[in-house]
């Protein structure tokens, strides 16, 4: 097997491997200021109930946990990997213990969920790994209240580099792709933005989700 699938299968699914533990590590460093930039740009009320998809180790999911600090306020996290959903648990353990997180090991696409119940979500680095974006999409619009807002951060100019490597699968990575299902699925004022963020430029797609009474 190449190192170029070797290393896309660990980042989209990392496993309990010395290979998934180097994408664990990395996912650490990389993703820091992307994650903390998500949950910045999230608006997550003290309240909110609020998902993040693909959490990886939980650096996201720790941030945006001490802003939740009223009573009714929760935070879900959902990983496809085995070991990311282990390394996230003990990671925020005491959170999970107290009821404010709770976190699934499944697949984006089938999330045990109940229709309209988040108000915030966030993720990064994540859709590109999705076999089906608009099966993707239609599952996250499902668990979301009215006007819930998703923000969807990454470098793009990171992954397009490592999608030229032939790292990651298919087309999926290119924002337009994905943007696209979002409005299919129901999404509306859907939309890219850079940010600078400490002298590095990210980008953040948002989406609200629009439903019918």
């Amino acid at each position: 097997m190449m190192w170029a699938e070797i290393l896309g299968k660990q980042l989209g699914h990392p496993t309990r491997t010395v290979a998934g533990w180097l994408v664990s590590r990395y996912l650490k460093v990389y993703n820091h200021i992307i994650e903390e930039s998500a949950v910045q740009l999230c608006g997550i009320q003290p309240g909110d109930t609020v998902l993040e998809l693909g959490h990886g180790p939980g650096l996201g999911l720790q941030s945006a946990a001490k802003l939740l600090t009223e009573p009714t306020g929760r935070l879900i996290g959902v990983d496809y990997s085995a070991y990311m959903h282990q390394t996230a648990s003990e990671r925020l353990k005491e959170f999970v213990a107290s009821g404010k997180v709770t976190l699934h090991h499944c697949d984006i696409a089938a999330m045990p969920l109940a229709d309209s119940l988040v108000d915030r979500v966030f993720h990064c680095n994540c859709y590109y790994f999705w076999p089906d974006l608009r099966k993707g999409a239609t599952e996250i619009h499902r668990v979301m209240k009215p006007g819930g807002v998703m923000v969807t951060v990454l470098r793009l100019s990171s992954v397009a580099a490592i999608a030229a490597k032939r790292v990651l699968p298919a087309e999926n990575w290119r924002p337009e792709a994905y943007m696209t299902a979002l409005r299919d699925t129901g999404f509306t004022d859907v939309r890219m933005e850079d940010i600078q963020h400490k002298r590095i430029t990210i980008q953040a797609i948002y989406a609200t989700a629009s439903k019918s009474d």
